[in-house]
């Protein structure tokens, strides 16, 4: 049995072995894992660093320019609005007192000519009609 021993003594120091040395190999893999993180999370800090940032500056500044653009446009826009809803009203206004003038000068001249045309009407239905004579007696 000993021999037998032996062999399975062998056989446990082997896998002791190797069971180390995948420990080992864990550990290390761990190791140059966190090596690699910091050095891609430090290769990323420094392209937002030197690259993300700056265009960040020149995206906020063109979002702050375009801001006020449209806000100039808004109030632009809403001046020339007001000015001609202004302009609207004169020109409704002054259609308005046209119309009056107009209406109160033409009346006076309409009325005339009616009167004018029923006194030339009555004086043709008038004219040739006879009076009747009285009866003689």
């Amino acid at each position: 049995m000993s021999g037998e021993l032996g062999t399975t003594n062998l056989l446990l120091g082997i896998m002791a072995a190797v069971s180390v040395l995948e420990a080992l190999l864990l550990v290390g893999i761990g190791v140059a894992g966190v090596i690699v993180y910091r050095r891609v999370m430090d290769l990323i800090n420094g392209l937002e660093t030197r690259q993300i940032a700056p265009a960040m500056a020149r995206v906020n500044a063109i979002l702050e320019d375009v801001k006020g653009v449209t806000t100039k446009v808004k109030e632009e826009t809403e001046r020339v609005d007001h000015a001609i809803r202004t302009t609207m009203d004169r020109v409704d206004d002054t259609a308005d007192r046209v119309r009056s003038n107009v209406r109160a000068k033409t009346s006076r001249v309409v009325g005339f000519i009616r009167g004018l045309r029923v006194a030339i009407e009555s004086m043709l239905h008038a004219g040739p009609h006879h009076q009747p004579h009285e009866s003689q007696t």
